[in-house]
Parts: C-alpha cells; structure tokens; sequence
C-alpha cells in the first residue's frame, strides 16, 4: 500500500461520507447505536485503498459524525470504528484484489469471518476498556450500545458489503485481462 494523493483524497472523501453516513444515514437501533449505511463506506475504502485508509476513513468519519451530530467527541467509539475499519480493509492481506478483478467466495467468507471478529474487538473489547479509560463510565450502557452495533455493523458490511466487493471486482475486471476458470 503506498499513500499518494490518491489514497489521501480517498481517506478523506471516504471519512467525510462515514461522518455523514452515521448521522443521517442509519436507523436507530439502540441509544446511539444505529443500522447505518456508513459501514458501507468503509468497505469501498478498504477495498480501493486497503486496511490502514480504511481505518482512518472509520475513526476520522465516527469524529466527523461526532461533530456534525452534536454529542461531543466519543474517541472510544472513534478508535472502535478505526479498529473495525482495519479488519475491514484486510482484503489484500488474504489475496481479495479488488483493483485487479480478484473476489471469490473463499475472500467472500474470509471477509466475513474478519468483519465479525472486527467489530466484537472494536466494540466489544477497544471500546469499553476505552469508555472505562476516557470516561470512567459505567458500563452497562456501552455493553448494550456495543453488542448492538456488533450485531448491526455486521450486518451491514456481510448483507450489503459482500455484493458491493463483488461488483467492484467485477467492474474492475472488465478492465484488465483476467479470465474466469
């Protein structure tokens, strides 16, 4: 992964949309907690750019979110986010190519295994030892705020996210020389 102009213009569109996303483009699930369609952003971020863009395009997007929503800045869900973001964009660690036309069923299920374990590490693990370090909270609240975005965020990234990176790869096959076998 090299960051040219390119990956940064990316990052940074992708966090604007992620920070837009979750205020206005989610259904509320718990307090705070909702079904978004930002998830989304970080799945063509990670796809386009890889794990570290699309980790920042999550945690810079969760601040973005933070300050147009109005609640004050939450870094725990932020670096939650980051961290969900980085299992996310994995897909050319485990050979996904999305740029060269290369998903399959076998990224498909990787994919998906690494989306789930991302958000039960990012919200069920970062965040409330976050909550707890950042805020001396109590936990209740954030356990219950963090298993729904687990079930939520999963949600999104497997229904939505696996025929959005299929129909990259299949768009960005079109342009090379690829054949299937």
């Amino acid at each position: 992964m090299k960051f040219n102009t390119k990956t940064i213009v990316g990052i940074a569109i992708g966090a604007a949309l992620f920070g837009v996303l979750m205020v206005y483009g989610g259904i509320r699930v718990t307090t705070n907690t909702s079904l978004t369609s930002a998830m989304v952003v970080t799945v063509v971020v990670g796809a386009l750019f890889g794990p570290i863009p699309a980790a920042l395009a999550a945690g810079v997007g969760n601040c973005i979110a933070d300050l147009i929503g109005g609640w004050g800045f939450w870094f725990d869900w932020s670096i939650g986010n980051l961290v969900l973001g980085l299992f996310v964009g994995l897909l050319p660690v485990y050979g996904a190519k999305i740029n060269e036309g290369v998903f399959t069923v076998k990224h498909a299920v990787i994919y998906s295994v690494l989306c789930i374990l991302g958000n039960i590490i990012g919200f069920g693990l970062v965040t409330p030892v976050l909550t707890t370090v950042f805020y001396s909270s109590e936990l209740t609240i954030t356990w219950i705020q963090a298993w729904s975005a687990i079930v939520s965020n999963a949600t999104v990234l497997i229904v939505v996210g696996v025929p959005v990176l299929f129909a990259l790869a299949k768009r960005n096959a079109r342009g090379t020389n690829l054949t299937k076998e």
